[in-house]
């Protein structure tokens, strides 16, 4: 544990945000992999049905994200609340925060395993999702809320570890049941002539591997990430806590996908071919935006466990490394996607059509990137002193009203593919600038500097002797 706080603590941070974030990167991108891997398998081996197979699944994606998303949210207040404690040897609240945590995964994953059902028909109903597509979209859904308790499990899981600064574990973890979900994917399609309901289980026990394999590694854990079964209960103020920062943060999460709901109804309605080729390029367009999002995340840990630390000075600068370090690695990523980016929508579908109306979304949405990495990054810097709400009101403010706006009054004047596009960048841009505006009016980290220096100034003032020492 004493090397894990160094890492965060102490050395430099250059070297270690980086060596943190790009787990996280690679987890994001493996994690993306288990729906990628689902729409380029049906869509290669399931013949004449491979183009609604694969807009089945890809319609399900931003419901799956919205339903998900929230409780991976509300798992960053966990992390939030474990690197606190952690910066300050507070090892009740660590092993407090650590059960509470996995019940919450539990609870909420049955929930949504169980209530899910119920809302799976109008939810697809409402995506205008084709009638050839819709009864393959519905056993999908259907399936994967089944699997959320496992799902939701290892998120949490994750979250406890990155909290206490391994980012290692989780990946080498989903790596693993990244190459068993692949291996059944092609069992049940190709195999057993399964199609999207194939996909979904393979997914679904792929998960549910992943996060087995770290329950047992925070029950066998030596160290102060320790699960003990024996004293699983939740603790009040800990939940609090937990709350407090994550629901902002799952609404924040949330609401990219509410607003891509709406997004997704719009360009439904523009027919199959649309749909399987904006589902293709989504699916490679998020490997960019895990590179982003890893430093967003990062940021939430290292300003965490240094203001648990009462290092503020080091906070601020924990924010400049984030931001560069981001900015040049999406740059590069982006750069090299565009390069192979027609190459690789045809990992998806052959389609000539497919493939460049994906490229077409991609040259769009690529460039807006840099707006996403600054939000992000200054959300969780903000999120890491417990900021949670302000973020979460204002991305949702940003990102979900000019879209729902949009759907609603330029679409249908203008009813293309492109239009619908346009306002990725449009919305991504305006959250950029509420952030930006948000972090210069709260100043965490001065304002704690200020008033250390006015509370110093004050005690000298009081006790002169100590300004002679």
């Amino acid at each position: 544990m004493d090397q894990q706080k160094s890492t965060m603590l102490y050395g430099s941070l250059w070297k270690n945000v980086f060596l943190f974030a790009i787990p996280l990167a690679f987890t994001g991108i493996l994690q993306q992999l288990f729906n990628a891997a689902d729409i380029a398998i049906v869509g290669q081996f399931t013949q004449e049905r491979g183009a609604a197979a694969m807009a089945a699944v890809g319609a399900n994606a931003p419901i799956v994200a919205l339903l998900l998303n929230f409780f991976v949210g509300i798992s960053l207040g966990s992390n939030v609340v474990i690197a606190n404690a952690i910066g300050s040897n507070q090892n009740g609240t660590i092993h407090s925060a650590i059960g509470t945590s996995i019940l919450i995964a539990l609870a909420g994953g049955i929930l949504l395993a169980i209530g899910g059902q119920w809302i799976v028909d109008p939810l697809l109903a409402s995506l205008s999702v084709p009638s050839e597509v819709m009864n393959m979209a519905t056993i999908y859904l259907r399936i994967y809320l089944i699997g959320m308790p496992v799902i939701l499990l290892y998120n949490f899981e994750a979250a406890i570890l990155r909290g206490a600064g391994d980012t290692k574990t989780p990946l080498f973890v989903l790596s693993i049941s990244g190459v068993l979900n692949v291996i059944l994917n092609l069992v049940f399609v190709i195999g057993f002539k399964l199609d999207v309901e194939g996909v979904a289980i393979a997914t679904v026990v792929s998960n549910a591997m992943s996060s087995t394999i770290l329950l047992i590694k925070l029950i066998r854990s030596k160290t102060i990430i320790h699960l003990d079964l024996r004293h699983l209960d939740f603790n009040r103020y800990v939940l609090v806590r937990i709350l407090r920062i994550g629901i902002p943060a799952g609404i924040q999460s949330s609401v990219f996908s509410i607003a891509n709901v709406i997004v997704q109804g719009a360009t439904n309605s523009l027919g199959t071919l649309v749909m399987a080729a904006s589902s293709a390029a989504m699916n490679i367009e998020i490997f960019a935006f895990n590179v982003l999002a890893s430093f967003g995340q990062a940021c939430t840990t290292f300003v965490g466990q240094n203001y648990g630390a009462h290092q503020i000075a080091r906070c601020k600068q924990i924010l400049k490394v984030c931001l560069t370090e981001s900015a040049m690695l999406t740059f590069a990523s982006i750069v090299l996607i565009l390069c192979f980016g027609k190459n690789l929508l045809s990992i998806f579908n052959g389609d000539p059509d497919v493939i460049n109306l994906g490229y077409m979304r991609m040259m769009i949405i690529f460039p807006a990137y840099a707006f996403s990495l600054t939000y992000d990054v200054i959300s969780g810097y903000l999120r890491g002193f417990g900021i949670s709400l302000l973020p979460a009101f204002l991305t949702s403010l940003s990102i979900c009203g000019s879209r729902i706006s949009w759907v609603a009054f330029v679409f249908p004047n203008f009813p293309s593919f492109q239009t619908i596009m346009m306002i990725f960048p449009i919305s991504l841009g305006l959250a950029a600038l509420s952030l930006i505006v948000a972090l210069f009016i709260k100043r965490p980290a001065s304002k704690i500097l200020q008033k250390e220096k006015e509370s110093q100034e004050l005690e000298v003032k009081n006790k002169p002797e100590l300004a002679l020492e």
